[in-house]
């Protein structure tokens, strides 16, 4: 995955900057939430759950989107594309943790520690001597 954004307009919404299409962001903000309203951690029958509601259709839900303000929508979204487009880059930048013991989800703040890294990364960068022509 590759976050693209722009400094001088960074969205107030972080899910803006992390997905790249609209619905995707609604559903990562989606399963943020599901999560936090299970203090943080779902195990993974809830997750496998959660994923074939959305595949369903079965989740109406309020949005924080302009043009679907104070609106109830049902939402839909892939089974497979879930786990590939939502789940999986979440956890690989480490916003979420998987415990494979326990075979929990929770939500994690490795993703700070990791942009922090990154930070540290380009200080470094900018300090190495340079040869012209590689």
């Amino acid at each position: 995955m590759v976050i693209l954004f722009d400094k001088f307009n960074l969205p107030e919404d972080l899910f803006e900057v992390v997905f790249a299409t609209k619905q995707q962001k609604i559903v990562a903000k989606l399963l943020f939430h599901e999560m936090k309203d299970h203090e943080g951690e779902m195990n993974k029958t809830e997750m496998s759950m959660l994923a074939t509601r959305l595949h369903d259709g079965n989740i109406i839900t309020e949005l924080d989107e302009p043009e679907f303000k104070g609106k109830k929508i049902k939402i839909s979204y892939n089974k497979r594309q879930f786990y590939d487009r939502i789940l999986t880059p979440m956890k690989s930048m480490g916003m979420i943790d998987y415990d494979l013991y326990r075979k929990t989800y929770r939500l994690s703040e490795k993703f700070k520690d990791v942009m922090m890294e990154l930070g540290i990364m380009w200080s470094k960068e900018l300090r190495k001597k340079t040869k012209i022509g590689g």
